[in-house]
This record gives structure tokens, C-alpha cells and sequence, in this order.
């Protein structure tokens, strides 16, 4: 496991959020500190915009390092958090629909840090 999604386990385990957790182990990606990226993830923790917040959050890291190069990105992101986990929802994930949950948050927040990784080290290869 890579220092970065470590990192965002880490964050995930002192109580911040899926979102923040994310955010902060990749907010250099993304061209801001750390005080920034909490403040940046503060709306898409806990569900509020359906999808997972973690799932947001790395979302958020390629529109803000490719711009409007990261639809591509982030459709792949989406259908590969997909294929693991059958679900971008939130509510879904946690099992809010049946009372059987798919993925616990951490594991949401772990899902969301290697795939964003990869992805960042994919592009780093082929830019």
C-alpha cells in the first residue's frame, strides 16, 4: 500500500470525513494545502450529494489538476469504483436501501485513494 493512500486511511481513522480523508492525502494533486482541501471537502461528506463523499472528493482532485481535460478521468474513476463496489451512492454503500451494507466508509475512502493514484500514475505516464 502506497504512503498516500495510508495516508488517507490514516485521516479516515482521526475522525475525518470519507471526503476529507481524500481530499488532504491528495490536495497537492489538486493544487491546494491542507486547510483548503478540509474546507473543499466539507460538502461531500456523509452523502449529502448522493454520491460517496470519497468518490467526490478524488472527483474533485482531476477536475482541479486536468480541468477540462478530466471528464475522460473521471468516467473512468466512476465506472471502476463501480466495478468494485456495484454502487456510487452513498446511501447505497452504507446499505440504507436494504440494511445490508456494501462498503464500509473506510473502505470507500481506501477504494477512492488507489484508484485515484493509479489513475494519477497512468496519466503521468502517457503526459
Amino acid at each position: 500500500m502506497s504512503e498516500r493512500v495510508e495516508q488517507a486511511i490514516n485521516n479516515h481513522k482521526n475522525f475525518r470525513s470519507c471526503s476529507e480523508s481524500v481530499l488532504c492525502a491528495f490536495c497537492d494533486e489538486a493544487g491546494i494545502n491542507a486547510q483548503e482541501a478540509s474546507i473543499a471537502a466539507k460538502p461531500f461528506a456523509g452523502g449529502k450529494m448522493g454520491k460517496c463523499g470519497a468518490v467526490l472528493a478524488a472527483e474533485y482532485v482531476l477536475e482541479k489538476k486536468y480541468g477540462e481535460d478530466a471528464g475522460a478521468l473521471k468516467e473512468e474513476f466512476e465506472r471502476r469504483f463501480k466495478e468494485m463496489n456495484n454502487t456510487l451512492m452513498c446511501r447505497e454503500l452504507k446499505g440504507g436501501l436494504t440494511g445490508k451494507p456494501i462498503r464500509s466508509c473506510r473502505g470507500c475512502v481506501t477504494d477512492a485513494a488507489e484508484l485515484l493514484e493509479r489513475l494519477l500514475a497512468k496519466e503521468e505516464q502517457n503526459g
